[in-house]
C-alpha cells in the first residue's frame, strides 16, 4: 500500500476500495453489496481488481487504482466532514456484470449527499487516520466560513409589520 499525499498542494489521492458481498439466506435469497472500506493504494488507475475474501456467502473485492480529488468548490464539505464526530469518504458505485465497481468517491458531505439525493447507490466508510492531515490542511487552506451576520431587530417604524394588527 503506498503512503498518504504528503505534498503540501496535493489536491488528488490514491485510494482501493474494498466492496464486500453477503449472499442472502431466506425465501428469496440474493446478494447484497456494500463498500467495506478504503486503503491508501499507489497503484495505477486501471489496475484490475482482485478478491481478498472468499468464503461461504462472504467475497471482498480490492479495486485499486481509484482517486479522491479535491475542489475549493467542495472545500465547506470537507470542513463539515471533518468536523463531524467521525469522518467519511463517501463511495458511489454501481453493478456492471452482478458486481457492485466502485465508481466516484468525495469526502465531501455536499457531494455525497447530491449523489443520495439522485439515488445512486452510496456507502459511507471511515476515512483512513493517514488521510486526515491531508483533507484538514486542504480545508483550512480553502475554506473560510462566512462572517455571523449581525441581529436585526425590530424598532417602532416597524408597528403593523411584525405581526400587530
Amino acid at each position: 500500500m503506498s503512503q498518504p499525499p504528503s505534498a503540501a498542494r496535493a489536491t488528488a489521492c490514491s485510494v482501493g476500495v474494498i466492496m464486500e458481498r453477503l449472499t442472502l439466506t431466506g425465501p428469496w435469497g440474493g446478494e447484497s453489496w456494500s463498500a467495506k472500506g478504503v486503503v491508501c493504494d499507489g497503484s495505477a488507475p486501471g489496475t484490475p481488481a482482485r478478491v481478498i475474501v472468499k468464503g461461504e456467502g462472504l467475497t471482498q473485492i480490492l479495486f485499486p487504482g481509484l482517486e479522491i480529488s479535491l475542489t475549493r468548490q467542495e472545500a465547506e464539505g470537507y470542513f463539515l466532514n471533518l468536523s463531524s464526530p467521525e469522518p467519511k469518504i463517501f463511495v458511489m458505485w454501481r453493478l456492471h456484470d452482478n458486481v457492485a465497481r466502485p465508481e466516484l468517491l468525495t469526502v465531501s458531505y455536499h457531494e455525497g449527499a447530491r449523489w443520495m439525493d439522485n439515488e445512486e447507490n452510496v456507502d459511507c466508510v471511515p476515512l483512513p487516520g493517514e488521510l486526515r492531515p491531508w483533507l484538514a490542511q486542504y480545508a483550512a487552506e480553502n475554506y473560510q466560513p462566512e462572517p455571523k451576520k449581525p441581529k436585526r431587530y425590530a424598532s417602532n417604524k416597524d408597528k403593523g409589520r411584525m405581526g400587530h394588527f
